[in-house]
């Protein structure tokens, strides 16, 4: 059976546009619409393997439907320009891969594909596929034709079986069916007041426009429908004519002009690596190839041929790195050169620019390697330094550590962090052998991605706050800060019991004992039994009792309270008391595992065990901190940022009302309180100052007015006034946020006071929630990225300062916007003046940071 595959253009490149996040080549070019399309092409070619192939796409003239009715279309947006801008060059890529592009004046990409799909009708065992994200495609479902549609997630193949089980019609009547309920975004009208329920009825009922009108009388059809109906007959048939496609375009190619061509190596080569698409030119097996002297766009001499491959690298066997066995005086021979290092398997690999080394003998005694100031280039340089500590011994003083997980992470944040293979099929467009260590490739990769960041702008972020902060991390990882490995099981213990107490007091309230961790059981107590009230509609899984439903039902039972703090008891006891104690080493110290390339922000991390996500807003969260504790002889010195992303805001928005407020030293929560309730400052309470509070904060998430009046527990309209009186009162705060927006729209991404970038691809989905997410983020992410670049340069300013004044004063732990150091008692003064000073250095902005210290012998006594 011979197979034609026709694809939708339009519809394929819209849905890999908004799909895909935004990606450029280094000159600003867009291409993430043609490497998403060349995706989902190629995963239906590798799947279909077709005989025929082609792709067509809408022109811009004039339909034969748009002269049958003049709105047809209208109303529709614009096609953003830097998807424009693809289409050429997504056609170029079709055409080289040997699909044919197929337009046609006066018609649509739909016609164009019933006309290619209906060709299988006229040629013996020949069967076709269209694949689109376009229903409307699905009227063209028969024995020899079926549908790919293309969805969010993955592509449904769609035959009649699979049509009729789903809209309970024939194929060949949806076309009646849409004329029945329209099409808003082709401006098809319709009938008036029929959805696609009730369309789907009546075509059940009498399968065609003509059946349902032929028999209008019929008691099948209500009174109302019918009055529609006969309201709206001309609009009806117009609509089916226009929504039907022609399966008979006057298209001048035949089937055999569709025959699927060989790849077109040189054009496809060439045309990848103008947009930069390296993963593709290892895909399709191009890494080596060689543009032909009859190729349109490169000169035939060798010379230019060498220049356009001169990053490509043969990885036959014959190329294969190898590794010289070493001891300890050839390591000490090169200690000064910059070095790629990796430890695999206890044995360390080394390589210079020439030559390949692997040394089998003690890491222990290899730490001249870094007492050196030369580059050192490795990925997770972190790791590395735990792998070659001897004690407390770490190789942190001297090396400039090149990792190149930071500089992958900086390019695409929040994205994981990828794999080295990946990173040199991606950016030296090379497919990696397997090798038993990768340090070969590191010099060419870093230099690679070393350009890209530069191309960014993100290499001061790089060199001045990334890289410096690996060695200080390792450090306070390695140090970890002890607890009270007694105190923690007493207060676990406690816990138990509490627990246990109010399991008891909500059995009695329900009336019976149940599983209090199953939401289903819990749900059918609560509004089955109890008859509480029931806000979300009950689901298959049964009713939501997750804690914002439960926060709802506050003061109709008492029940709710008890639960409510049932479960922060049994997440304490369960994630920290029990969890911080088996973590601790002998020394009775936890050492955490701070991520620094994780978070989209640019902000640190902790895991195993987390110690960033230690509750402080609640009694016994904060009663936590009382186990962590300074050894004997020491003291914790706890430094925090005051008010830092409001201060930001500030700075950033030039909102001169929100300045003056810093400046003069005001309670700026008393101050938005007093803006916002229109009162004096005199009579602002503590409430009103808490609500306050919850606006200044929420506004940077572009918050509503409906979240806001969940927030502070008042009426939507009154939270929404409070929101306008807070813009009118910080009018700069208003029109920064609006600027942000926009120009993230414009861009793809935002960016610190620093350089870093947050990439938002959400702000082009096609769903308007996750839009509106993108928004919310839009509006955040350039102040709490730059608070966490200013706490990551505080860390490193402090950690010098620490160093050259020779104290044994450590940094080991960061939380957010708090510091915390492990002095010696004899130091503490110092300490504390260290922090503060270098803590608010960090940044200069135009109203001042401040820095609240304290210190105590628990981390509780800082709070």
């Amino acid at each position: 059976m011979k197979k034609i595959l026709v694809i939708d253009g339009n519809s394929i490149i819209n849905r890999a546009f908004y799909g895909v996040r935004p990606l450029t080549t280094k000159s600003g070019k867009p291409t993430n619409a043609v490497y998403g399309m060349i995706q989902i092409i190629q995963r239906q070619l590798d799947a279909i393997r077709p005989d025929y192939a082609a792709v067509a796409f809408d022109l811009k003239a004039p339909t034969f439907r748009h002269k049958m009715y003049e709105h047809y279309k209208e109303g529709r947006h614009p096609t953003p320009p830097e998807l424009l801008a693809q289409f050429d060059d997504a056609k170029e890529c079709l055409r080289a891969l040997g699909l044919h592009v197929l337009e046609l004046a006066g018609y649509e990409a739909d016609d164009l594909q019933g006309t290619v799909a209906y060709m299988a009708y006229n040629t013996e065992d020949t069967e076709s596929y269209i694949l689109s994200g376009d229903r409307d495609l699905l009227q063209l479902i028969g024995d020899r034709v079926s549908v790919l549609l293309a969805t969010n997630h993955d592509t449904v193949t769609m035959r009649e079986g699979e049509f009729v089980e789903k809209y309970g019609i024939p194929p060949k009547n949806f076309v009646d069916m849409k004329a029945l309920m329209g099409d808003s975004s082709d401006n098809i009208p319709g009938v008036r007041g029929i959805g696609e329920k009730t369309a789907a009825s009546l075509i059940s009922n009498f399968e065609t426009l003509e059946g349902i009108y032929d028999n209008i009388d019929d008691k099948r059809i209500s009174k109302g429908v019918r009055e529609k109906l006969l309201a709206d007959r001309n609009n009806a048939f117009l609509s089916r004519t226009l929504a039907k496609i022609d399966t008979a375009a006057p298209m001048t190619e035949s089937l055999s002009d569709l025959k699927r061509k060989e790849i077109d190596k040189d054009k496809l080569y060439r045309k990848l690596t103008e947009l930069e698409l390296n993963q593709f030119i290892v895909k399709y097996n191009l890494q080596n190839h060689r543009i032909s002297a009859k190729s349109d766009g490169f000169p035939s001499d060798s010379s230019s041929t060498t220049n356009v491959n001169n990053c490509m690298h043969d990885t036959s066997d014959a190329s294969l790195p190898t590794w010289q066995d070493i001891d300890l005086e050839v390591l000490r021979s090169i200690a000064d050169q910059p070095l790629a290092i990796e430890v695999r398997d206890g044995i360390l690999y080394v390589s210079t620019e020439e030559k390949n080394y692997r040394y089998h003998g003690d890491l222990t005694a290899i730490s001249f390697l870094f007492s050196t100031n030369a580059s050192r280039i490795t990925y997770d340089a972190k790791a590395l330094i735990h792998t070659l500590a001897h004690g407390d011994d770490l190789p942190t003083r001297g090396a400039r550590y090149l990792d190149l997980m930071l500089y992958a992470y900086l390019l695409d944040p929040g994205s994981g962090s990828p794999s080295i293979p990946s990173l040199i099929t991606q950016f030296l467009m090379e497919d990696v052998p397997d090798v038993p260590s990768y340090t070969p490739y590191l010099f060419r990769l870093e230099k690679a991605l070393r350009e890209r960041v530069r191309e960014m702008d993100e290499e001061r972020v790089l060199d001045e706050i990334e890289l410096p902060l690996i060695p200080i991390l390792a450090e306070m990882e390695h140090a970890g800060i002890r607890i009270d490995t007694k105190g923690i099981t007493e207060f676990g213990e406690a816990l138990h019991a509490l627990a246990e107490e109010l399991a008891g007091r909500i059995y009695m309230q329900a009336g019976e004992v149940f599983n209090l961790n199953s939401p289903k059981q819990l749900g059918e107590v609560l509004f089955v039994k109890m008859g509480l009230s029931c806000k979300k509609k009950k689901t298959k899984s049964g009713f939501s009792t997750d804690a914002e439903t439960l926060e709802e039902l506050r003061g109709e039972s008492p029940i709710i309270d008890d639960i409510l703090e049932y479960r922060q008891v049994t997440k304490l006891h369960s994630t920290y008391t029990s969890a911080l104690v088996n973590a601790a080493d002998a020394d009775g110290r936890v050492h955490t595992d701070f991520k620094q390339a994780l978070t989209a922000t640019g902000r640190l991390s902790s895991a195993d065990p987390n110690l960033q996500n230690i509750p402080i807003r609640t009694k016994m969260g904060r009663e936590m901190r009382r186990y962590f504790i300074a050894k004997e002889g020491c003291v914790l010195v706890d430094a925090d940022y005051s008010q830092i992303e409001l201060r930001l805001l500030a700075h950033i928005s030039d909102d001169y009302n929100m300045i003056e407020g810093f400046r003069s030293g005001a309670d700026i929560h008393r101050k938005t309180a007093a803006a916002v309730f229109c009162i004096p400052e005199e009579f602002v309470t503590d409430e009103l100052r808490l609500r306050a509070k919850a606006v200044n904060f929420g506004i940077v998430y572009g918050i509503s007015g409906f979240s806001l009046s969940k927030d502070i527990g008042t009426t939507v309209g009154e939270a929404s006034k409070y929101i306008k009186n807070y813009k009118m009162n910080y009018p700069g705060v208003d029109a920064y946020l609006d600027e942000v927006v926009r120009q993230a729209e414009a861009d793809g991404y935002t960016t610190t006071l620093y350089g870093r970038r947050r990439l938002i691809p959400e702000l082009r989905a096609q769903a308007a929630p996750v839009r509106a997410f993108g928004k919310r983020v839009a509006m955040n992410a350039p102040i709490q990225g730059t608070a966490a670049d200013i706490m990551k340069i505080a860390m490193i300013r402090v950690h010098r300062r620490l160093l050259s004044e020779g104290l044994e004063s450590r940094l080991i732990m960061q939380v957010h916007d708090e510091l915390l150091i492990e002095a010696p008692l004899c130091e503490e003064e110092r300490a504390r003046a260290i922090l503060k000073e270098e803590m608010e250095a960090a940044a200069t902005l135009s109203i001042p940071l401040t820095v609240d210290v304290s210190a105590g012998r628990n981390w509780l006594e800082q709070a």
